[in-house]
């Protein structure tokens, strides 16, 4: 009988444990929430960065703006293509265009969802990813947003009468101005096609409200549908059960980034093969305009490529992260797979993603109601009858006859239906499968989540932000955090700068010549990095070619005046930054003055000394001292074991 009751509980269960990593948490630590009794180590990993405290979000009109007028130019619909990062700046990029333009904007149409097949039908192309109702109505004063044309221009659009532009993610004010918008007012009726913006980054000062309306769109209009938020919600709560802080960090191992910026030799095997057929894909569209091969290493010399988990985990351990740190690991893109996270997770046995977080359940929840499609079934060649075969035996000519060759080895099913399969047989990568397109309409929900846990995260740590581009996830989370809260532990490591640090260890990675300079070292860019430095640095290279990922000096405003901030030099980093801002009014102030009083002043009680000595973590309720293992001292860590 107990036989039976043990194999019925195990049946049961099943589902619960493959989902229950969440519960397993082990704790190096145990801080206490109050914050007066947090000490000095616990804000140098999770605190605010005193410096930029006073920048505040302030994105709403600061001069006379009108509101959007019935009685416009016309309609404007869109197709956006490309993945969540590409999907979020193109819907900003088409709000702006649409105000620029005086016109009409219909709900732009996201291809990732309308193109996939067994999708919920309870969701729709935008209403997919993003609330329709909350859109419209946090741009009631800036644009007028419809559902859909009129009946009248929507049976001319299906017989294709109406002109339709595809511009690039660099176009100009003047572009719209002489080149649609008398399209625009003569056919009333115009369609954009985009895929990761349409409108150029850096726009004049004269045009600075309009950078403030891509702002209000961002971090205001485009929310997530309930159920994505509602999940999202839950699963930071899970990260920070016991009162724990979490990190969250972005790998960036993207098979197209990879593939850009020629990164294919850091892997092995059949990633190589096929980061580089999609390079080939790249340079045959005019996308690349390079070599299909070229020196990988060089290029993640000079900070081209992203930075390898085993890389990041030892940032970490330098910073003084403990082993046991919540880690939350965003993306639903990791190429490589598994096998590149083993080191990291060897390092950081508290290292989850949403499959960790979130039940089956869960997760259907968010998906909707989806009709089943038809599994890939793999066939067998057919086999030949003892007919057929002595047939061919007899007309295979006069005797002697050479051997026939070895029979080819047999190719399994996983091989077949792997998404990666076809690269053993094939010379052109197949076209996507039913479940391939709701795959990829799944990886926006999956990036939707990871979003709102990277935002709300007390520390992130990008793998890869590409400046050289066009925004990517890390790049729009960290643009996000600025806004929000500029204050938050956000790393913005100078790669180059790290990978350089990471070659002088030589062969001895886990053991550099110097632990002591190359712990201070690594600790003291990272510290700058998350502060005024950091934030000057990706003022230079990112806002070039994404507005998103840098939303200042338009979109914030500061709570000091540039003569009261303390240390600081005409020509120093704070100075600029803090320089180029407005002054919030009042009402920011006694908002924040009310709210943040209390913990002002327990932050100031602790002095703060960055010195490169190990952690020692204070124990809540006893005398012990949990001592956190250097890179110097790490047994866990021996290359010999």
């Amino acid at each position: 009988m107990s036989l039976l009751v043990h194999l019925f509980l195990a049946k049961s269960s099943v589902n619960l444990v493959q989902y229950s990593t969440i519960t397993a948490f082990t704790e190096d630590f145990n801080y206490p929430t109050t914050p007066s009794r947090k000490g000095a180590e616990y804000r140098k990993l999770w605190g605010k960065v005193k410096s930029l405290e006073p920048l505040q979000p302030f994105a709403i009109p600061r001069s006379t703006y009108p509101a959007p007028n019935e009685l416009n130019n016309g309609f404007i619909y869109a197709k956006v293509s490309g993945g969540f990062d590409k999907i979020r700046t193109s819907i900003c990029d088409l709000v702006t265009v649409s105000r620029l333009l005086n016109a009409t904007l219909v709900i732009p149409e996201i291809q990732e969802s309308t193109q996939s097949k067994g999708i919920s039908s309870k969701f729709k192309s935008f209403s997919y990813l993003y609330n329709e109702k909350q859109f419209i109505a946090a741009l009631t004063n800036d644009v007028t947003v419809v559902h859909d044309l009129p009946f009248g221009f929507k049976e001319a659009r299906k017989r294709k009468q109406f002109p339709i532009f595809k511009p690039k993610s660099s176009a100009s004010p003047s572009f719209y101005f002489q080149e649609v918008l008398p399209k625009l007012k003569k056919a009333k009726v115009i369609g954009l096609l985009t895929d990761g913006g349409c409108l150029q980054s850096v726009l004049p000062p004269s045009l600075a409200e309009y950078q403030r309306l891509r702002c209000r769109v961002a971090f205001h209009a485009l929310r997530f549908r309930q159920e994505i938020i509602a999940l999202g919600h839950q699963m930071v709560e899970r990260l920070r059960g016991s009162g724990q802080p979490y990190l969250a960090y972005h790998p960036g191992l993207e098979r197209d980034s990879l593939a850009y910026h020629g990164c294919a030799e850091l892997f092995q095997d059949v990633h190589t093969e096929l980061i580089q057929y999609r390079r080939a894909q790249m340079i045959k569209k005019g996308i690349i305009n390079e070599k299909l091969h070229v020196d990988s290493h060089a290029r993640k010399g000079n900070g081209s490529c992203s930075f390898m988990p085993e890389e990041v985990g030892l940032f970490l351990r330098a910073m003084g992260y403990p082993p046991r740190t919540r880690i939350y690991l965003a993306g639903s893109e990791i190429f490589g797979g598994q096998r590149v996270l083993i080191p990291l997770r060897a390092m950081y046995t508290n290292l989850v993603d949403r499959t960790s977080l979130c039940s089956k359940q869960d997760l259907a929840n968010v998906f909707g109601p989806e009709t089943q499609l038809p599994l890939y079934s793999f066939e067998f060649p057919p086999t030949k009858s003892a007919k057929q075969l002595k047939e061919e035996w007899e007309k295979a000519g006069p005797r002697p006859r050479p051997l026939p060759p070895p029979p080819g080895r047999p190719l399994y099913r996983h091989e077949k239906e792997g998404w990666y399969g076809w690269i053993a047989e094939k010379d052109k990568e197949p076209e996507p499968s039913p479940n391939d397109l709701r795959a990829r309409a799944h990886r926006l929900l999956s990036d939707a989540l990871d979003y709102i846990v990277s935002v709300e995260a007390d520390a992130f740590f990008p793998g890869f932000n590409d400046d050289s581009r066009s925004s990517d996830f890390s790049s729009l989370v960290m643009g996000h955090r600025l806004y929000e809260m500029a204050s938050s532990r956000t790393y913005r490591p100078n790669r180059e700068f790290l990978v350089k640090l990471l070659n002088t260890t030589g062969n001895n990675l886990y053991r550099p010549p110097h632990p002591h300079n190359w712990t201070f070292s690594v600790r003291e860019h990272l510290n700058k990095s998350a502060a005024e430095e950091g934030v000057m640095r990706e003022f230079h290279l990112s806002r070039p070619n994404s507005f998103l990922s840098h939303p200042i000096p338009e979109c914030s405003c500061t709570t000091v005046k540039t003569d009261e901030i303390p240390h600081s030099q005409k020509d120093s980093d704070i100075h600029i930054l803090y320089g180029q801002l407005e002054k919030c009014p009042k009402w920011i102030e006694q908002g924040l003055t009310a709210a943040g009083s209390q913990e002002n002043i327990a932050y100031e009680t602790d002095t703060l000394d960055d010195e490169p000595d190990l952690l020692q973590l204070e124990s809540d309720g006893n005398n012990e001292v949990d001592t956190i293992p250097s890179l110097e001292q790490d047994e866990e860590m021996d290359p010999n074991d």
